[in-house]
């Protein structure tokens, strides 16, 4: 390291060499402890240079050909969230700190780079300028080099793609992805990113979508063909304002980036396609929140808004993840909502605690504070110490929302999902009111509830499942994640040998975690023959997952050391 001279000062150009030393920080990184000549003082600008070298940690991932989708050329990838971009570049890497930043990228011939930013350029020699001039936290840094082209879909979007899926990409996100940040702006306030363009990932990317500015980074499972698994792209879009332009201040309370992004997803979704469509989707969600409770039991101090992750504890903030910041998060905003009781004044509060908060770290007290100064009838009724409604408890108990928020304008979408899986799982099939019951018209997410539904009550009573699949091919051969994920639970919660193929297809298709994890739960609380499949399916698959979800699938299939 260097400590270069202050620009237009006097001094040697390459700098005074520093002392560096790594000491160690936690399991997942080292501290860089750089001495200088002398104590700064408060304020002043120091301007250090770092030799580095990087690659080999969790944060760069770097593919080969056939993890690819073009399967002929290699693809490296960076993940920032939640703290692996350290192992990218030195860097103050906590969400409290936020920086602009400027990068020169040099790659090789045939390859592109692009990176979260603002302006992108490419130079002479296959080199690609890039700045970011929004001050942005760590973990939204992200590169990407490969085999990938573009495609216009918007005034101000493009999607990015390897070139064996961008007609794919175009045809599904063209003219939709405008609509979605006109309305965003509409509730929460200005779109300060300048563009929105969205990068489809290898197969082997972890995560539905990572909201990287200016340019999302989303699974390829979201080219269903049909527009049905657009919300993902939504809850993205929602990012823009909330996480990336008011963020946590510490991974402990991400329900600050996550509630208020499904709270925001909502809304979008709400004015978009209406609100019993959105109901059934939050009851999705809400579903998803009961199984994740279920499976971890309800006072598991993971279950709280307020997570304590001790430096000391070596807690990494990446196992911290679940479904609680996402849908209790989601109530607790909604239990606001609730308290000021119009929706119109809710969506101004929205709007002026961005407004308030942008560009900003900040805590959980930060917006509960905001929020009663914004409302000060609400302050003097007291509304922080309802009984059973606490914010305290909120934050700090464990456990079931102690607030829903009503769901019942999605019943018209949901009883029928209901009404046909209690059919389904009768004793004797009542086929003449199973025919009768038309499901070809159904949206994607109505037939989710229903499979979601029909695994509450699995095992249904023998040969059931077997007349369901062939009943609905729509169902057993979907090509669509969510239908497939759903429908391969069902196929090893009732033993559908005939079928345990669709299961391991499925996850030699694609890596997702949320996919993935679920899967091998299931093979693994299973019988002898789901248990042997779980580990024949991951020791063909490994090589193609996330280190993080390869580490995962271990601790499930107990590999782990």
């Amino acid at each position: 390291a260097a400590l270069l001279p202050p620009p237009g000062g006097p001094g040697d150009a390459a700098g005074q060499a520093l002392p560096v030393e790594s000491r160690p920080f936690a399991s997942y990184g080292s501290a860089l402890h750089i001495a200088l000549p002398q104590a700064p003082r408060a304020g002043q600008l120091l301007t250090l240079l770092i030799d580095y070298e990087a690659g080999e940690g969790p944060g760069v991932c770097w593919l080969s050909p056939e993890q690819t989708a073009g399967k002929q050329k290699p693809y490296m990838y960076t993940q920032g969230q939640a703290v692996l971009n350290r192992s990218f570049f030195p860097c103050f890497d906590t969400p409290s700190v936020k920086f602009t930043y400027s990068a020169t990228v040099k790659v090789p011939e045939g390859f592109t780079a692009v990176m979260s930013a603002t302006s992108w350029e490419k130079q002479k020699d296959n080199t690609f300028v890039f700045k970011m001039s929004q001050p942005i936290p760590s973990y939204l840094i992200a590169l990407v080099v490969g085999d990938i082209v573009s495609a216009d879909v918007g005034p101000r979007s493009r999607v990015w793609a390897e070139p064996c899926l961008i007609e794919a990409a175009k045809k599904e996100y063209d003219g939709v992805i405008e609509e979605f940040l006109v309305v965003g702006e509409k509730l929460f306030g200005p779109y300060v990113w300048g563009r929105y363009d969205i990068l489809f990932m290898p197969p082997s990317f972890p995560f539905g979508g990572m909201e990287n500015p200016c340019l999302t980074f989303v699974t390829p499972c979201l080219l269903a063909g049909d527009r049905s698994l657009v919300d993902v792209i939504i809850h993205e879009i929602s990012h823009s304002w909330f996480g990336n332009l008011v963020t946590n201040a510490t991974w402990g309370e991400f329900w600050l980036n996550e509630g208020f992004t499904m709270y925001a997803q909502r809304r979008i979704s709400t004015e978009v396609y209406g609100l019993p469509y959105t109901c059934l989707e939050a009851a999705t969600g809400r579903a998803l929140l009961r199984q994740h409770m279920d499976a971890t039991g309800e006072d598991h101090p993971l279950n709280k808004l307020r997570v304590v992750i001790e430096p000391g504890l070596c807690v990494n903030p990446d196992d911290t993840y679940n479904e609680t910041p996402y849908e209790k998060g989601y109530c607790f905003v909604s239990y606001l909502a609730h308290l000021v009781g119009n929706q119109s004044k809710f969506d101004a509060f929205l709007q002026a605690y961005v407004n308030r908060f942008k560009f900003q770290s900040i805590t959980a007290d930060d917006t509960l504070e905001f929020f009663l100064e914004y409302f000060p009838e609400l302050k003097e009724k007291g509304v922080d110490s309802i009984p059973g409604f606490e914010f305290d408890r909120w934050l700090n108990t464990p456990g079931w929302p102690p607030y829903l928020p009503d769901l019942s304008p999605g019943q018209q979408l949901m009883r029928p999902a209901e009404e046909l899986a209690e059919l389904w799982a009768a004793d004797s099939l009542n086929m003449e009111a199973i025919e009768a019951m038309d499901i070809m018209g159904w949206r994607t997410y109505q037939l989710v509830y229903f499979l979601d539904q029909v695994l509450q009550k699995s095992p249904l009573p023998e040969g059931n499942v077997k007349r369901l699949s062939k009943m609905y091919p729509k169902i057993s051969k979907a090509q669509n994640a969510e239908l497939r994920l759903r429908w391969c639970q069902i196929v090893l919660k009732n033993n559908l040998e005939a079928e345990y193929s669709k299961v391991k297809d499925f996850l030699h298709s694609q890596g997702k975690q949320k996919y993935t994890l679920p899967l091998y739960r299931a093979m693994w609380g299973g019988s002898e023959a789901t248990r042997a499949l779980a580990m024949e399916t991951f020791s063909a698959t490994a090589p193609q997952l996330h280190v993080n979800v390869q580490n995962y699938v271990k601790k499930i299939l107990g590999l782990a050391e």
